[in-house]
């Protein structure tokens, strides 16, 4: 069901935070699913879009995004996306729950596009990567 287009799912209730989160994706040459709430996010993971990475909030409508990637964990072919999650809560037990759902990163609000563009070129293992 892939149209040769690598895609990256941007999942927060916070429309100013997917705007920010999608302008690094797209810099990168990826196309962005983004999504307001758990559920949506779960409907876009199900389309059977190629998936490269999710960057997922923590805290969000319906379904929860330490939920979410539980969920894709229980699914051999979600399984396979890297997960960055995301808050701004900083306590740490939110960074423990993310990875014990089966998160690879955590990145606390606010972080900068710089910092985003780092995880995503290391989870995304991109051969095309310009190398700094």
């Amino acid at each position: 069901m892939s149209n040769g287009k690598k895609y990256v799912l941007v999942a927060d209730d916070d429309a100013s935070m997917i705007r920010f989160v999608s302008a690094v994706v797209a810099k990168e040459g990826l196309e962005i699913e983004s999504a307001m709430d758990g559920k949506a996010a779960y409907k876009s993971l199900m389309s059977g879009k190629d998936f490269v990475c999710a960057v997922i909030d923590i805290r969000m409508p319906y379904i929860e995004g330490t939920e979410l990637v539980r969920f894709m964990q229980k699914d051999e072919r979600l399984a396979a996306i890297p997960v960055i999650m995301m808050t701004g809560e900083h306590e740490s037990k939110y960074a423990a729950a993310g990875r014990s759902a089966g998160a690879v990163a955590f990145l606390p609000k606010p972080f900068t596009n710089h910092q985003l563009q780092l995880v995503l070129r290391t989870l995304i293992h991109r051969e095309d990567s310009p190398t700094s």
